[in-house]
């Protein structure tokens, strides 16, 4: 990946203008997630789903937006409305600074809730012009889609004419070469993406079906743009570590395995959530499935852990809600020594 950066490197550093390897990116994406037929380049996963949310309302003539309790998109005023992430961690419910228009454009509906999805349909289905959702959820902690949740969700979307967003900045290309779309077998309409994307550079996308991706201007009257969307130093990165998982799919095999053992024998009273190469260990001895049971978690207790195991030299998210993560460059080793450091501490 280094060797890809320094060579884009010679050729410049911003264009203001699309780039051969931003078209080889998009024809990568699709490959390896059929459901994103058309794609745009941005800087950022807030940037992102902000643009997803505006496409859909252009797409479907609608305004309002479902998202779940918990769930964290990016810093997007519409959805900072019971967001996780920093704002969970912090206790911060709604933010200042968000107009109350912006605010009331968004039902926030708890995590995991067939039910709660088929009253708010029932109550503005003609009105309601998308569904964003983390498949797994990785921002109130680790929470997993019950069986058939996802399946509902994508039922409901496209009985009401209203459109699926897959929140994939933090499962694409992590819990299956595919994203958690392959992982679960379920389609989105729209798919955003972050974080590996650009091999650790800034770079994230949007992109979904060609009939609605071409509402984006200039072939459609949604507008986005950004000078330094599809940067090219962050796009040679993205595609060197892309090409790389494409040609190791084994690895994949690894971070499953690798992540069941760090899972396998967490302190007493202890909740494991994982999918994947996600987890988390929950300070509760009661399942977590939602927002709220999500925030009866000791984080008194969890502080204690975190820094229990930081003396031992691992360091995990100093948040009870934010998920942890394996990856390929964890050795064996390394989840032995974490595995003996959780098993050292009761308190």
């Amino acid at each position: 990946m280094i060797e890809a950066v320094r060579a884009a490197l010679e050729d410049g550093t911003s264009f203001g203008a699309p780039t051969e390897r931003e078209v080889e990116m998009a024809e990568l994406i699709a490959q390896i997630m059929p459901s994103m037929e058309m794609s745009r380049l941005v800087n950022s996963g807030t940037e992102a789903t902000m643009s997803a949310l505006r496409l859909a309302r252009g797409f479907t003539g609608r305004e309002l937006t479902i998202k779940f309790e918990g769930c964290y998109h990016g810093h997007v005023d519409s959805l900072l409305v019971k967001a996780g992430s920093g704002m969970a961690t912090l206790g911060i419910a709604d933010t200042a600074g968000v107009p109350a228009g912006f605010a009331s454009s968004t039902i926030a509906l708890p995590f995991n809730s067939i039910a709660a999805v088929e009253k708010a349909f029932g109550q503005h289905g003609d009105k309601i012009a998308c569904v964003i959702v983390e498949p797994v959820a990785g921002n109130m902690g680790c929470v997993p889609p019950l069986p058939g949740f996802l399946e509902a969700l994508r039922e409901l979307t496209a009985r009401h004419g209203a459109l699926l967003i897959f929140d994939e900045v933090m499962t694409g290309f992590r819990l299956a070469l595919g994203g958690a779309q392959q992982r679960f077998g379920i389609t989105p309409d729209l798919t955003t993406l972050g974080k590996i994307i650009g091999g650790g550079l800034p770079m994230a996308a949007y992109g979904g079906r060609a009939e609605v991706m071409k509402r984006v201007a200039p072939l459609g009257p949604v507008y986005q743009a950004g000078t330094l969307s599809g940067n090219p130093l962050a796009v040679a990165a993205g595609l060197a570590i892309l090409r790389f998982l494409l040609a190791h799919p084994d690895i994949y095999q690894q971070l499953e395995t690798r992540a069941a053992e760090l899972c396998a024998s967490p302190p007493p009273a202890v909740t494991v959530n994982r999918a994947g190469s996600m987890f988390t260990f929950f300070f509760t001895d009661r399942p977590v499935t939602d927002w709220e049971s999500a925030r009866r978690c000791d984080t008194v207790r969890f502080a204690k852990f975190f820094h229990h195991m930081l003396e031992r030299g691992v360091y995990l998210a100093p948040s009870q809600f934010e998920a942890g993560f394996v990856s390929a460059a964890h050795s064996q080793e390394d989840i032995r020594r974490t595995v003996e450091a959780a098993r050292e501490f009761s308190n």
